[in-house]
């Protein structure tokens, strides 16, 4: 808390100080020594009110943070320990691409009620990608509703995990005006391109942790200024899901650290809005929310929000995060060494380390840089676009005979299709690339095949062969942070994938290092729900909260065949440029 409020009494200096600097450039076109020293006193004036609203609402929100731990704490019995109440429930909410989920825990990380809502993406003619922010809500109020229901008030406090990168234009009261563009959205590539071009990659990758690129917020907000000025023009902010969701709730307008940081507009050195970035941008600061660290309370449920959600009015509402860094929370990722290796659609290895890394070597390999949930740790992650994907693609072109069979028995398609694979590594390769690759190439050119085939070949030895692939690029990803001097001594497994225990054996012999899977399959509402209990006392820390709620299931020792893959690693890694442009 202390240093939280150094850094914001810095940001206010800084930010009063750059005010300053741009008055003369905002007055030039003034013409008059009258005019402008009307037109002057007009914009200190406007700053000075700015200032006074700001510190308002610090005032409010720290006003908002005391009731809430007084509300929760009493005298620990343990010095440096606060009590974990019974009775206490913390509300997790993750709010995703495609649907989001609402989850009561009580202070052990055991569930007492979960609910899980669907939305749309909309694909629109011109190639974008959007979403109806209002129908988000609404299944997020729906979600609360359901578990509200079910797990008696009160509630200590609610804190979200939220997908990355998508922008949203609001009103004042945070209601959507326009369709959200998603962090998928790759019409602002041509921007990010010029932005490149134009100012540099390297350079902007040094200021702000990200490289210019259409998933950036910073990007999409240009689009949206350029493609749709009326609508532009008539936004009073322009949110992520962060604000939005807190905003909806409290009225209030702020953005965790975690998700300003992954705009492109956020200097990570200063852990402030860069005035540079978005002077060069064109992007108005007013547009922004304000900056707080995770796990801070941010405001109350409101009375219309208690309408709609169910939350009592007065239930404190903490800062959460981007969801990589909240299921990384929730997977235990407390100190520099923890990779988790979450398998879905798509495969994402995440970690955090201690100081902010912007050299060549992690802006080469796409490397993002950006505040971790946890202070003073950062966050990076790699990407691989296809994870579960591929093997869903599999089932359902080439493996049909499986899934007709697994339909008749009511058994699951995939156990089916593994049921007759090789227990050696089979000495094939799929280089996974059916999307485009993704770190630590990033090349869209680049595409999928399958290598070592004979007429002796048969479906599961492909299937296994893919998961190997898929591991090899995850190892890949591995040396490749290895290289920019992020070592990982242990890897957690969560998603889809860390259900399959042939998966999670090969993992950990390709990667040369324990892999763990977690007892609780909700990491990222379980991160949300840590900060969120680490806000109001029921945890000492996020420390504390992690120690509280997360398990172990299983840990998976490398094999012995551990040294074989090791040699089909080092075949691997030339597939790509071997097959490049064929």
């Amino acid at each position: 808390m202390h240093h939280d409020r150094e850094t914001r009494s810095r940001t206010r200096r800084d930010t009063r100080r750059d005010r300053r600097v741009l008055l003369p450039r905002q007055h030039r076109h003034v013409r008059g020594r009258e005019e402008g020293k009307a037109a002057a006193a007009r914009t200190r004036a406007k700053l000075r009110d700015e200032t006074r609203r700001e510190k308002g609402q610090r005032d409010h929100v720290r006003r908002c943070h005391d009731r809430a731990r007084d509300r929760v704490v009493a005298a620990p019995a343990d010095p440096g320990r606060a009590p974990r109440r019974r009775g206490v429930t913390i509300i997790g909410l993750d709010v995703g691409t495609t649907g989001c989920k609402a989850i009561a825990f009580n202070p052990d990380g055991a569930v007492l009620a979960r609910a899980y809502r669907e939305y749309d993406i909309i694909h629109t003619a011109d190639g974008g990608s959007e979403q109806d922010a209002e129908a988000v809500y609404r299944a997020t109020c729906a979600c609360l509703t359901e578990i509200t229901a079910a797990v008696p008030a009160p509630y200590a406090a609610i804190a979200a995990s939220v997908q990355g990168d998508a922008i949203i234009p609001v009103d004042e009261d945070f209601r959507a005006i326009g369709n959200t563009y998603l962090g998928m959205d790759m019409r602002p590539a041509p921007i990010a391109e010029e932005i490149a071009t134009r100012h540099g990659s390297f350079e902007m990758f040094s200021q702000t942790g990200m490289r210019p690129h259409a998933m950036n917020s910073g990007v999409k907000m240009v689009q949206l200024a350029r493609s749709s000025p009326d609508l532009s023009g008539r936004a009073v902010r322009i949110v992520t899901y962060a604000d939005f969701i807190t905003g909806r709730l409290t009225g209030e307008a702020t953005i965790d650290r975690t998700m300003a940081s992954r705009t492109m507009v956020y200097d990570v050195a200063a852990d402030d809005w860069s005035t540079v970035v978005l002077k060069e941008l064109g992007i108005d600061r007013a547009l922004l929310s304000r900056v707080v660290g995770s796990g801070l309370v941010v405001g109350e449920v409101r009375p219309n929000a208690s309408r709609e959600t169910g939350i009592p009015v007065g239930t404190p509402v903490v800062s959460g995060g981007h969801d990589q860094c909240c299921a990384a929370l929730g997977a235990g990722v407390v100190r520099p060494g923890i990779g988790v290796a979450s398998t879905g659609t798509a495969e994402v290895l995440s970690t955090a380390f201690a100081e902010p890394r912007l050299d060549r070597a992690m802006h080469d390999a796409y490397f993002p840089c950006y505040r971790h949930v946890l202070d003073p740790l950062y966050f990076t992650f790699s990407l691989n676009h296809v994870g579960g994907i591929l093997l869903k693609w599999f089932r359902d072109t080439i493996a049909t005979e499986e899934k007709a069979e697994a339909g008749r028995s009511g058994a699951d398609a995939y156990d089916v299709i593994f049921r007759a694979a090789p227990g050696a590594p089979t000495g094939m390769f799929v280089l996974p690339h059916f999307n485009g690759s993704g770190t630590p190439m990033c090349d869209p050119a680049s595409r999928g095949a399958i290598v070592g085939l004979t007429l002796a070949t048969g479906r599961a030895e492909i299937a296994k062969a893919i998961i190997e692939s898929l591991t090899f690029e995850l190892k890949l990803n591995v040396e490749t942070m290895k290289s920019a001097g992020i070592v990982l001594d242990e890897i957690r497994a969560v998603g889809g994938g860390a259900r399959s225990a042939m998966w999670l054996a090969i993992k950990a012999s390709v990667l040369g290092v324990p892999v763990a899977t977690l007892e609780s399959p909700d990491a990222a509402a379980l991160g949300a729900a840590i900060l969120a209990g680490s806000a109001v006392g029921v945890y000492a820390s996020p420390e504390d909260g992690v120690a509280a709620t997360v398990r172990i299931g299983r840990m998976i020792e490398p094999g012995p065949d551990s040294a074989e893959y090791a040699a089909l690693y080092e075949r691997y890694t030339t597939l790509y440029e071997r097959l490049k442009g064929l």
